[in-house]
C-alpha cells in the first residue's frame, strides 16, 4: 500500500485542546514514516475564527515538534478558495445535482415539526427541488438569494469502512437533500472540507465522531464529481472530569495552559499518543519512535476520559530525559555559576514542571521563606532547643553540611531530626537530598534560618 497522506483541518475560532491536538497527532503518526502530514486552515466563517487563534494553534504545533513534519509554506487557506468551490458548486449544477432553494426559515421549521410529529427524523423533502431552472434564475434575478442544495439520490444506501468504527451503513432517505452553499455565498463546511481533502490527496482522513454525519454526504459529493474518496476513521471524543466534552471555545484543557504551566511538549505528545489508543510500547518515545509503535487499527471506540494524573506520569519521565544542560541554560539568572551543575542534579528529582528550578533557587538562596501546614508542624514538634542546639554547631564553626551529624551527636535522631530540618531551612519536609541543600545553601542564610526557631542571638553566630 502506498504511504497515506494525511492532513489536520482546525478552524482557528478558540485555543486547541487535547481533543483537538489528539487529533493532530493521531494523523501525523498514521502518516509517517513515508507520508505526507497536511495543514489546512479551515477560516471560512469569518464571524467566528481569529488570526490570533490561528497563530496560536500554529505556535502549538511548532512548540509540539510538528513543524518538522509539515511544510508551513503549502498550508492551504478556506478562506482564499471560493472560486474552487463556486466552479464545483458549477459543474454538480451542470449535471443537475445541485439546485438553488428558497424556502424560509419559518417554511423549514414548519417541515421539520411536521416529520417529527409523524416519528420521522427531520430532513429536507425537496420542495424547491422541482421548480424548473429557469424560474429558479428569474427569481435570482429578481433580487432573491437562495441557499444551494445537493441532489441526493433516495433509495440507495451509502457504505464505506471507517478504520476506527468498522462498516457504516446510511440510507440517502436519511439524508434529505442537503445544503452546500450559503445564501451569502459560503460554501458549507462539509462542501469545502470534501473538496480540499480531494483536491490536496488527502488519503486518510481521521477526526473526532461529531463529524460521522457529515461523512456520507461527503462521499456522495465527491462521487458525484468523480473525485477520489479518502479513508475516513472517526475518533471517540476526549472528555473532561466533567463528562463534557473538551472545547475550544472555554478553553478546557487547552494546550495553551498546559504549556504555561510548564508541560514538555515529548510529555503532551506521548500522553496522547495512549489517549484512546494501544500504542506498542510504555516507553516514553520521540515522535518518529511513537509513529513505528502506533497502530490506527488499535484505536478504542470508547470516549477517550483527560487523566491528569496520567499525563503528570508522562511529565515527570520526561523531566528525567532532559539533558543537563538544557536545565543549566534556565537556571542561569538564578543560580551561582559555581553551583548551576550541583544545583541542577541535586533539585532535578523533585523537579515536576520547569518553574519548580527556580522554585527551589529561591528557597536554597534566600527567597521569603513560607513555611507549609506540615512543615509548620515538623518545626514545633522538634521545639527551640533543637534549634538552639543547631546554632551552637554553626556558633563554634561547624559546617553547615555536618548539622545532622551534630544534632544527631546531641540526642536528635531520625525522622524528626531530619524533618525539623529540614522544614526550618526549606519550609517543607519532602525535597531534595538535605546534604545536597546543605552544601550548596549559604552559611549565613542557614544561620539565618535556624535562630529564627532557636531564639538564639544573631551576634553569636
Amino acid at each position: 500500500m502506498s504511504a497515506p497522506t494525511t492532513r489536520f483541518a482546525p478552524s482557528p475560532s478558540g485555543l486547541l485542546h487535547l481533543g483537538n491536538v489528539r487529533t493532530a497527532l493521531f494523523s501525523l503518526l498514521a502518516a509517517l514514516p513515508d507520508g505526507r502530514f497536511l495543514l489546512r486552515i479551515e477560516d471560512s466563517d469569518r464571524e467566528r475564527v481569529s488570526p490570533v487563534f490561528e497563530e496560536a494553534l500554529r505556535a502549538d504545533l511548532r512548540w509540539l515538534g510538528f513543524g518538522a513534519y509539515m511544510d508551513e509554506a503549502a498550508v492551504l487557506r478556506q478562506s482564499q478558495r471560493a472560486a474552487i468551490y463556486n466552479d464545483y458548486l458549477k459543474r454538480l449544477e451542470g449535471m443537475g445535482r445541485a439546485y438553488p432553494c428558497f424556502c424560509t426559515q419559518a417554511e423549514l421549521g414548519a417541515e421539520r415539526a411536521r416529520l417529527r410529529a409523524q416519528g420521522l427524523p427531520p430532513r429536507y423533502l425537496g420542495r424547491c427541488a422541482v421548480i424548473r431552472p429557469e424560474v429558479a434564475q428569474g427569481r435570482i434575478a429578481a433580487g432573491e438569494t437562495p441557499v444551494w442544495r445537493f441532489r441526493v439520490t433516495e433509495g440507495e444506501e451509502v457504505g464505506f469502512h471507517d478504520i476506527v468504527r468498522g462498516p457504516q451503513r446510511v440510507a440517502t432517505t436519511l439524508l434529505g437533500d442537503f445544503i452546500v452553499r450559503r445564501a451569502n455565498g459560503e460554501a458549507m463546511f462539509f462542501f469545502a472540507n470534501a473538496l480540499d481533502d480531494a483536491l490536496s490527496g488527502v488519503t486518510l482522513v481521521l477526526r473526532g465522531e461529531d463529524h460521522l454525519a457529515n461523512t456520507p454526504r461527503q462521499i456522495l459529493i465527491l462521487r458525484a464529481l468523480g473525485l477520489p474518496v479518502p479513508e475516513y476513521g472517526h475518533l471517540p471524543l476526549v472528555l473532561g472530569a466533567d463528562g463534557v466534552p473538551l472545547s475550544k471555545r472555554d478553553g478546557s484543557g487547552s494546550l495553551a495552559a498546559l504549556r504555561k504551566e510548564g508541560f514538555l511538549p515529548l510529555a503532551v505528545i506521548n500522553y496522547l499518543a495512549r489517549l484512546g489508543a494501544v500504542v506498542g510500547s510504555d516507553q516514553l518515545l520521540p515522535i518518529a519512535a511513537l509513529a513505528k509503535a502506533f497502530d490506527s487499527r488499535r484505536i478504542g471506540h470508547a470516549p477517550a476520559h483527560y487523566d491528569r494524573e496520567q499525563l503528570l506520569h508522562w511529565q515527570r519521565l520526561a523531566m528525567a530525559q532532559t539533558p543537563v544542560a538544557e536545565w543549566l541554560a534556565w537556571v542561569a539568572d538564578c543560580v551561582p555559576e559555581a553551583d548551576r551543575q550541583r544545583f541542577v542534579e541535586a533539585v532535578r528529582p523533585n523537579a515536576l514542571f520547569p518553574e519548580d528550578f527556580r522554585r527551589w533557587a529561591q528557597i536554597v538562596y534566600g527567597g521569603r521563606l513560607v513555611l507549609d501546614d506540615e512543615a509548620r508542624a515538623a518545626v514545633a514538634a522538634v521545639g527551640a532547643q533543637f534549634f538552639r542546639a543547631a546554632c551552637a554547631h554553626l556558633k563554634e564553626g561547624g559546617a553547615p553540611s555536618d548539622l545532622p551529624a551534630a544534632l544527631k551527636a546531641a540526642g536528635y535522631a531520625g525522622r524528626p531530626l531530619f524533618h525539623g530540618l529540614r522544614a526550618a531551612l526549606t519550609g517543607r519536609i519532602a525535597g531534595p537530598e538535605l546534604k545536597d541543600i546543605l552544601a550548596l545553601m549559604p552559611r549565613t542564610l542557614v544561620a539565618q534560618r535556624l535562630l529564627e526557631y532557636g531564639n538564639a542571638d544573631a551576634k553569636d553566630l
